[in-house]
């Protein structure tokens, strides 16, 4: 039963780490399952991250600059090796939430310096 409860409050502190990122598992045909990665931002927050992704990359999600990947140009180290298009939305969220608290103030810092 402690396990149990242990579980349940690292599942609880990870949801309120990042409230706006939800992961959602949903079973595939075969024996594994696969994850879809679903975002709750509202709708001025998916502008501004549409508005960021516009300007970082036109929207690809293979764009390349340096050691700068994906539609978001994170870092390549920051997606860990795995460029999937779920992997970059995923960690794009965290790190605007994380270095910024929203992508309406990430937007905010990238119209004063010119990056995100």
């Amino acid at each position: 039963m402690k396990l149990k409860s242990f579980f349940m409050v690292i599942v609880t502190v990870l949801t309120l780490a990042v409230p706006s990122v939800t992961s959602v598992v949903t079973p595939a045909t075969t024996a594994e399952a696969s994850t879809t990665y679903v975002s709750t931002l509202s709708k001025k927050e998916k502008k501004a991250k549409a508005w960021i992704a516009m300007k970082e990359s036109g929207g690809n999600y293979r764009a390349r600059n340096g050691r700068y990947y994906g539609k978001y140009q994170l870092t390549i180290s920051m997606l860990r090796g795995d460029y999937s298009k779920t992997n970059q939305e995923k960690t794009a969220d965290k790190y605007a939430h994380n270095r910024y608290g929203s992508w309406t103030k990430a937007k905010r810092h990238w119209l004063g310096y010119g990056w995100f």
